[in-house]
């Protein structure tokens, strides 16, 4: 089933909806009056298309259809998410509103990017006030997991759960604010902060850059997996939270900060701060910093993930909706054709899989096969519950073979062979292709082997009986070219 989202309003954040949805596979219309909004819109839809792919470890659905509208009312007509983006004022937030709701379907989740309006005041004058939320997101939308989800008391709790739903499929993190306040949770800290640094640049304590190096080599990478409270309370020693605010609570007394003092934004302080600003990084242009920004977020979200930690968890999740439904992982019991090579991988190559050369180095190929192997495995009954009960296939003998280059963003399979599976023994056969391109074998020579014992042991019967199923399926299967091929031998 196709769905559809309508931005209103296609620049930075804007953008970054539109790519979202679109690389989730929805339908998006966008309407903005700017005659360069195509051209603006570009950049932002080749970033994301470049390392949104990146975070997940199963290829993301085939892309939406993209389209531009200078008519308001036929973008919002019939679409599931409307997204308003359009400048912060209210006034123009008000006439946008209500040309969205004379034409768009009254069940459509109307969402607003706002980061400084409560939804009470969005939803001043509405027709259908129980439609409007503030669905607050964070730059760059495509990447970043945190949507701050404001309903207001008169916004319909039904569309906010049904949002929230749809935003977890996207592959964010809702969070619905408990009660209606300005610059909602996130912006609030961002604003103290922002104030505090003000504060250090303007009174010569700390440059632009000394003021981001403390962020960055210090509380920046804690806060990225533990949050603030988390954080403390490990300060606290086992003892916890209650000893950390023993501790340190009466410094809070202390006049350290001017965080509820704000400098005055004269010329000189702006000339100050822009000239500090552009001089600690001037060695980069504002694309290659945005580049830089993107592979940087993935590779730390992508370490997160593989703990199932803070942001890594929601794209746990995300992925996991993803993989839902299709036959990767499936068990062998519920895939219709087993007569040919199955599919065990579809993914793309992720930015930290390539190297100097640009593209995706030999351990990468080791561990797409790899995986290709533990899905095989899974698909025949060999997985997290039955390796609890003491059994598993143990890796003995690998050979790859390269034949192509795979790059970065490209959308590779894997389709797994059965050369022979018997008794304690599976010998499997690998091709990775990009399209109908052929890109690298693997054969691999597994044993199945007791954990208590760690011998070779016979595997359970169901596990027997579903490999007997493939590998006689299999047998009528050509051998491919390049199985048992040694290393420097040529055909």
């Amino acid at each position: 089933m196709s769905h559809t989202a309508a931005i209103i309003g296609g620049g930075v954040i804007g953008g970054g909806w539109a790519a979202r949805f679109l690389l989730n596979g929805w339908d998006v219309r966008v309407f903005d009056p700017d005659p360069e909004a195509v051209e603006k819109l570009a950049p932002v839809l080749a970033q994301a298309r470049r390392a949104l792919p990146s975070l997940v470890d199963v290829a993301l659905p085939p892309e939406g259809r993209l389209t531009f509208h200078a008519d308001l009312a036929e973008v919002v007509t019939g679409v599931d998410w409307i997204q308003e983006s359009v400048p912060e004022r209210l006034e123009i937030k008000h006439k946008v509103l209500a040309d969205i709701q004379a034409a768009c379907p009254v069940d459509a989740i109307i969402g607003s990017s706002t980061s400084g309006f409560k939804p009470s005041e969005l939803q001043q004058g509405a027709q259908r006030k129980g439609q409007i939320m503030v669905c607050h997101p964070f730059n760059p939308v495509y990447l970043m997991p945190l949507i701050e989800v404001v309903p207001s008391p008169d916004t319909d709790i039904a569309l906010v759960v049904k949002a929230e739903d749809i935003l977890r499929s996207l592959g964010h993190y809702p969070l619905r604010v408990r009660k209606e306040i300005d610059a909602h949770i996130a912006d609030r800290f961002l604003e103290a902060v922002w104030r505090e640094a003000l504060w250090l640049v303007k009174d010569g304590v700390a440059t632009t850059e000394e003021i981001d190096e403390a962020i960055r080599m210090g509380f920046g990478i804690r806060w990225a997996q533990m949050g603030l409270f988390d954080t403390y309370r490990t300060a606290g020693g086992e003892a916890g939270m209650r000893h950390f605010m023993a501790q340190f609570g009466p410094a809070l007394q202390w006049p350290w900060t001017k965080l509820m003092d704000v400098p005055e934004f004269t010329d000189e302080l702006v000339d100050l701060i822009a000239g500090q600003s552009d001089a600690q990084s001037s060695h980069m242009s504002i694309a290659e910093m945005l580049a830089a920004r993107d592979d940087n977020l993935v590779g730390m979200m992508r370490a997160l993930k593989a703990n199932n930690w803070g942001a890594g968890a929601v794209m746990n999740a995300h992925e996991a909706g993803l993989r839902a439904g299709t036959v990767l992982g499936a068990h062998v019991d519920r895939v219709k054709d087993i007569s040919a090579p199955l599919l065990t991988v579809r993914r793309a190559v992720p930015l930290d899989w390539t190297d100097y050369n640009g593209h995706m180095n030999e351990a990468r190929y080791l561990q797409a096969f790899g995986d290709a192997t533990d899905r095989f495995i899974a698909m025949i009954g060999c997985d997290a519950d039955y390796i609890a009960t003491g059994g598993s296939y143990f890796t003995a003998e690998t050979h790859i073979r390269h034949v192509d280059e795979a790059h970065a963003g490209a959308v590779i399979e894997v389709r797994t062979q059965v050369l022979a599976g018997a008794g304690k023994k599976l010998h499997l056969f690998h091709e990775m292709l990009e399209g109908e391109r052929l890109l690298a074998s693997g054969e691999h020579f597994l044993l199945h082997v007791s954990l208590d014992t760690r011998r070779p042991c016979d595997p359970a019967p169901q596990i027997v009986q579903a490999l007997d199923r493939v590998a006689q399926a299999h047998a009528a299967l050509p051998v491919p070219e390049g199985a048992g091929r040694h290393v420097g031998q040529r055909p």
